[in-house]
Formats: C-alpha cells, sequence, structure tokens
C-alpha cells in the first residue's frame, strides 16, 4: 500500500478553509473585498450569533453570469489574473481564487448574483463543498451570499470560536476599517436586527473619519510624499492623555494590513520624541506603486512584502514625525547620509554649536538671562535654520536630520503658580506650562543635538564622587559606560558595592550628580537586556536632562520664564516631556469667552 495518496477535493478544500477561513470576521473580509473589487457602492453585512450562525453580505456590484457563478465556486478560478505577470503589480483585493471555495467547504452557502443588464439572476447552494441545487432567481443586479453554520462539519475548528461578542467586535473591526478605506461606498453591518454602523457613502476620508470617530482633537492629521510614496491619515498626538494602547489601522494601497516594517516606523517616530513605550492610535494610508509591494506572501493577504524596504520605513517615520513636531536632531546614533532617492538634496546646515570652550573646559555659553554662573548651566540658547523643500511643504534633510519647526505660538508670561507653573498667554489662550518638564524638553533635544554631531562635552569634578549602589543597577551602569562617557559621564568601579563618578554633563551641575547618577543606574536597569545603544542613550539623556531642568516650587524671574518659553517654542515635540508628561495646559479664547457668557 503507497505511503503517499492524494486527498480528495473536500478534504483539500477544508484545508485550504483552514489557512483562508480563521474565524467569522475572515468570512466577511473576503466576501466584502470580492465585493468592492466589483464595483459595488453600497456593501451591507447581517451576523447572527457573531457569525456563526448566519453571515449575510449584500453589494449592488456588476454581479455575475450563471457561467462565472459557477466557476466563482471552484478552486484556483478567479477573474482578477490571468497570467504570471498579473502577480507582479496586484491592484486588487482579492486574487487568490481561493475564497468562496474555501468558505464553502466549512458552511451551507447560498450563492444570488445577477450581472448588470441581465434578465434573471442565479441561485446557487453548496453544503460542505459539494454543489446542490442551481436554478434561475429573480434577484437584484449585483450579489448576496450567506454562509450559515460556519465550520458546522469541522467541530473541533468550531469550538475554538470566542463568544458571540467578541466574534461581532472582530467584524466590526473589520468593516470599520473597509470603511476607513473605501469612503466612497456605503457600508451597513447589522447584529440579530441591530445595526451597529452606517456610514452612507462620503465625499471625502475626512468625511468617512468623522462618521466613524466624529471629532478628534486628540489626533494630527499626517501628509507626506518622498520616493514615489504618498503617506497621509492620523496619528495619536503626542500630549494625547488616552490608553497607551490604541487601535492601528493602516492601509497599503487601500488594502489593510499587518506590517513589522510599518510598526517599526511608526515606533520610531514616536520614540524620537519620548521614552515612553506606547502603541499608538494611527490610522495611515501608504500609497505605493503595485509593482513595489508584493501582497502574495500570506493566505489571507493580511501581510506584504515591500521591494525597498528601507525606504518604506523612512518615508513613513519621517511623515509621523512630522505629523508629531518635526524633530530637530537625528536618533544618537545616526550620522548624516545622502537624501533619499527621489528627494531634493538637504540644503540645510548643520546647527550653531551649543556649547563653547572656556578657560575651565567646556562650558555653556551664558545668556544674557542668567545671572549667575549656576543658573547659566541649566540653560542654554539654541540657534536653528529652517529650509524648505521645492514644494514649499516642509522641512527637507538629510536621513535621519529634520528641520525644527515651531510647535507653538510666541507666549507672554505673566507669572508663577505656586513657583511651578508658568501661567502665559498667546493669540489662542492662555497657557499653563508646567516649568519643569518644559525645561526638560529643551534640555533633552540639545544633548541629541550634541550627540548626533559627537558627544555631550563633560566637566570633571575636582573630587570624585562615591556611590554606593545595589548589586543590579550597578551593574547596569557599569555596561554602559561607553553610552555614558558619550553624554559626559565618567563611571568606574571603585570596589566593594561602589562606583566612582568623576565627570557628569556640563549643563548638569555637581549638586546633581549623585541623584542623576543613582536614577541611570536604576532606569538603565530596567532596560531590555536586548535593547539597541540608541534606546540607551535616549534614556542616559531623558535621565540627564530630568535632572538639569528647573525644578518645581522653584521661583523664576521673568526673564527666565521668557527664557524656557522662547526655547520651548523652537523645540520640536513641545508638547510633552521625554518621559511622556504633557507640558502645556491650555484655556482657549472661545472657552474662556463661554464661560463669561459672551458667546
Amino acid at each position: 500500500m503507497p505511503k503517499i495518496v492524494r486527498l480528495s477535493p473536500e478534504l483539500a478544500n477544508q484545508i485550504a478553509a483552514g489557512e483562508v477561513v480563521e474565524r467569522p470576521a475572515s468570512v466577511v473580509k473576503e466576501l466584502v473585498e470580492n465585493a468592492i473589487d466589483a464595483g459595488a457602492r453600497r456593501v451591507s453585512v447581517a451576523v447572527e450569533m457573531g457569525g456563526k450562525r448566519v453571515i449575510r453580505v449584500e453589494d449592488d456590484g456588476e454581479g455575475m453570469a450563471p457561467d462565472d457563478a459557477r466557476l466563482a465556486l471552484e478552486r484556483h478560478a478567479t477573474s482578477k489574473i490571468r497570467r504570471a505577470e498579473d502577480l507582479a503589480a496586484i491592484e486588487t483585493l482579492g486574487f487568490r481564487g481561493e475564497a468562496l471555495p474555501s468558505i464553502a467547504s466549512v458552511s451551507r452557502l447560498v450563492l444570488k448574483t445577477r450581472a448588470r443588464g441581465a434578465v434573471n439572476g442565479v441561485e446557487i447552494r453548496v453544503e460542505a463543498g459539494t454543489l446542490g441545487d442551481e436554478r434561475e432567481a429573480g434577484a437584484a443586479e449585483g450579489t448576496v451570499i450567506e454562509v450559515a453554520d460556519l465550520f458546522f462539519n469541522l467541530p473541533a475548528r468550531r469550538k475554538f470560536l470566542k463568544s458571540d461578542v467578541a466574534e461581532t467586535t472582530q467584524i466590526s473591526r473589520v468593516m470599520t476599517q473597509f470603511a476607513l478605506g473605501y469612503p466612497e461606498i456605503g457600508f451597513t453591518l447589522t447584529s440579530g436586527g441591530r445595526r451597529l454602523l452606517q456610514c452612507p457613502p462620503a465625499a471625502t476620508f475626512a468625511d468617512r473619519f468623522f462618521q466613524l470617530y466624529g471629532e478628534r482633537s486628540d489626533l494630527v492629521p499626517v501628509a507626506r510624499q518622498g520616493a514615489g510614496l504618498h503617506v497621509s491619515g492620523y496619528v495619536a498626538a503626542l500630549a494625547e492623555t488616552g490608553p497607551v494602547r490604541g487601535p492601528q489601522n493602516v492601509f497599503v494601497n487601500r488594502r489593510i494590513v499587518r506590517d513589522r516594517t510599518i510598526a517599526h516606523a511608526i515606533q520610531a517616530a514616536y520614540a524620537a520624541a519620548t521614552i515612553k513605550e506606547r502603541s499608538p492610535e494611527v490610522h495611515l494610508f501608504l500609497d505605493i506603486p503595485p509593482a513595489r509591494v508584493d501582497v502574495n506572501v500570506h493566505p489571507t493577504k493580511a501581510e506584504v512584502r515591500f521591494l525597498e524596504q528601507s525606504v518604506v520605513h523612512e518615508v513613513l517615520r519621517r511623515a509621523v514625525a512630522d505629523a508629531l513636531g518635526a524633530a530637530a536632531v537625528p536618533p544618537p546614533e545616526l550620522r548624516l547620509e545622502p537624501a533619499l532617492a527621489g528627494e531634493p538634496e538637504a540644503r540645510g546646515r548643520t546647527l550653531p554649536g551649543v556649547f563653547t570652550s572656556g578657560p575651565g573646559g567646556w562650558l555653556p555659553p551664558r545668556s544674557e538671562y542668567w545671572q549667575d554662573a549656576s543658573d547659566a548651566t541649566r540653560l542654554r540658547e539654541v540657534g536653528t535654520e529652517r529650509e524648505l523643500d521645492d514644494s514649499g511643504a516642509g522641512p527637507v534633510t538629510s536621513l535621519g536630520q529634520q528641520a525644527a519647526v515651531d510647535a507653538i505660538k510666541p507666549m507672554i508670561p505673566l507669572g508663577q503658580f505656586r513657583d511651578t507653573y508658568i501661567i502665559a498667554v498667546d493669540a489662542d489662550g492662555i497657557a499653563i506650562v508646567d516649568q519643569h518638564v518644559a525645561h526638560e524638553r529643551v534640555l533633552y533635544e540639545q544633548v541629541l543635538e550634541q550627540l548626533a554631531r559627537d558627544r555631550v562635552p563633560g566637566q570633571r569634578l575636582l573630587t570624585p564622587v562615591v556611590i554606593e549602589l545595589p548589586a543590579g543597577p550597578r551593574e547596569a551602569l557599569l555596561a554602559h559606560r561607553d553610552e555614558l562617557e558619550r553624554l559626559g559621564y565618567e563611571v568606574g568601579e571603585f570596589g566593594g558595592g561602589s562606583v566612582r563618578v568623576s565627570a557628569v554633563p556640563a549643563l548638569l551641575g555637581t549638586s546633581e550628580a549623585t541623584v542623576a547618577v543613582r536614577a541611570l543606574a536604576d532606569d538603565l536597569e530596567g532596560l531590555d537586556r536586548a535593547s539597541r545603544v540608541e534606546d540607551a542613550l535616549k534614556r542616559i539623556a531623558a535621565t540627564t536632562a530630568c535632572h538639569a531642568a528647573v525644578k518645581a516650587n522653584f521661583r523664576l524671574a521673568p526673564e527666565k520664564m521668557r527664557y524656557i518659553l522662547d526655547e520651548l517654542r523652537r523645540t520640536a515635540y513641545s508638547s510633552v516631556c521625554p518621559h511622556g508628561r504633557p507640558v502645556v495646559l491650555r484655556i482657549t479664547r472661545r472657552e474662556v469667552e463661554k464661560n463669561f457668557q459672551r458667546i
């Protein structure tokens, strides 16, 4: 008896169904994609028991003739491709020719369709992959597919489905994604007769977004073109105070995807602004020539492969970074490199030096705002250059470097509240600025500017400081000596459970040395062992800036308040500190006038 046997068509279809149909939401996704490819302008989905009992998808697309309807239920039959070359530039959502037969093999399916202009339609019934009755039927132009008793013939698969509510939630999410991706199409979703989603056709994406989410002041728009790619949509603002994790809807050529390159680019853009870990809410669209992306790498078409992965990553990272507040400096490990292909060459000059050399070594330049040397070591002035690309759309610089933009308007300080908050006014209303986190943001970016060029100048201590630390933090500190040295620290072993600190960054001040080093040791111990050097550098920079910044309950002269506000205005990502805390609380003019009943 041979060991190798040919599988029956029924079993082969069930195996294929296991790859394509994971749950009811998978069925909805495949059927709605077919409806969109058929030119539908309205798609209606109805489910019962989370889609386990019934899924009904109705569209007003071009429909099918009887012969095409029969072929659509056979494996590897499709209208989307004709030859192997077509796979190199897929422009439709469905193309594998597996969805309908796979779904039909694990359910009781009824297909009713009528081609545009045809007098009559056709109805075909399939049970567990076996063709049943076929008859002429009255039907509207378009297609209706009803899937009943999903996985009725595979009880092992059915028992792994979630509750009705959980499955309905997944279907609702899929339908929301389709509604986002195709604003020109009307979508309706009902569950057990209850309407969950109703989106009439919209003129623009912004109109559709409002239909789904209403006014969202916690999101910022994204728009960027580069290297033949176009990125648009919305992302969570840095100061957004909602959940750390939010929905992430990412579309490539209007196809919803999960992609590591895209996910990493989004994280990198946020990581440039804050070391706070988060998975932010995003709704992003990436348009790319079809020949530069392969969508044929996953049975459910949920993943893609890019021809130029690094280019996609950089364009997307820059797009999100620009939306959040164009980064003034590159990540610490980057050096200036040629501009991306397809983008103008960088014209911006390097930023003026932050430090100047003095008889005592490297010291910050004295600002006219400061009255003594100790204050001068805390706040420094930084000049920036702003350059526009040929289109005038925004800053263009070499890889990893962005020109700073004014994220906030000029503010006039009025005074302090409890020696902790600067009260200021601008053209939009009243601003309450946390002086510590504002100064922390300014210093953090100044430190990163130095790292981008070389290293942060340090100042040697007349008497080295010996600090006793627990074993874990001590070893973490010593393991990152190279990174600490780039930031102006000189740390070495002293014996026993102690370390010796011989130098600290010039901006820190000797009085803060012990507290800052202890905090650094704790922070570095919390880093994952697999973390990159960049992560350690940014963690050290953030902690250093935090301890060098002016503190709460600290009286500021008017000139010092003005200095902080002016520097903050020239600082990228000015809405949050590097640890993710908000910098500014705003009371708009409209809110003031409303409370005084002037409007």
